[in-house]
């Protein structure tokens, strides 16, 4: 293809030869004109094509290598998806052999701890009861003693008590016969007594809260 210019035309109508029935030489000067206006139109307007399909192929490649971005961080996020869901589902699998593990080790520790519990409630049980009973056997013989103990102190108030009756009636009646004696002192003491005193009788009467070893001189009953 011949590379062709508008001032490749408009010097071309020098070249031309003139010759006799010739075409009319202002006529073709026109059309030249004409041609070189319209090649020069043509000209500018493949400059800008030439332009707008270098922008577009500018922009075709930007817009390739945006879609191989996209397809690429496609393919990376859905390899990384796939990365993580693998890791996710060993992480859960290890999450719940972790948790099965600490659930068998707790019920087992709560199992020993429920049966050491358990023994030592029965050990107590057992303590509790034979302390139970040892303090009862205890208190039993401690108030069969208190009780013995209260017996003999009422028998031997008892013991007094009679004692003392007797001794104030012996008393009462020594002193009775003094009074009807006619040789009674006028100090209302008898002269002569009426007769021997028994050693083992009390001149008087004798308290009944005095000890046995100064107010009893009778055998114990």
């Amino acid at each position: 293809m011949i590379d062709l210019t508008p001032l490749d035309v408009r010097k071309k109508r020098g070249d031309f030869r003139r010759g006799l029935r010739g075409y009319e030489a202002a006529e073709v000067d026109q059309f030249l004109e004409l041609v070189a206006a319209r090649v020069e139109e043509l000209v500018r307007e493949n400059i800008s094509l030439k332009e707008e399909r270098d922008r577009l192929a500018e922009q075709v490649r930007e817009q390739e290598g945006r879609q191989k971005a996209v397809q690429e961080a496609l393919v990376s996020a859905q390899e990384l998806r796939e990365e993580l869901r693998e890791r996710a589902e060993r992480e859960a699998d290890l999450l719940v052999r972790e948790a099965e593990s600490e659930a068998t080790r707790q019920r087992r520790e709560a199992e020993d701890d429920a049966r050491a519990l358990l023994r030592t409630a029965e050990e107590t049980a057992r303590t509790t009861e034979e302390e139970a009973r040892e303090k009862a056997r205890a208190t039993v013989e401690e108030a069969e003693a208190r009780l013995d103990e209260l017996q003999a102190e009422f028998r031997e108030l008892r013991r007094r008590r009679e004692r003392f009756a007797r001794n104030f009636r012996s008393f009462l009646q020594r002193e009775l016969e003094a009074l009807d004696d006619p040789e009674t002192g006028a100090a209302g003491v008898p002269a002569d007594p009426a007769g021997p005193v028994d050693p083992g009788e009390p001149a008087g009467p004798v308290d009944p809260d005095e000890p046995a070893d100064r107010a009893d001189t009778e055998p114990a009953d």
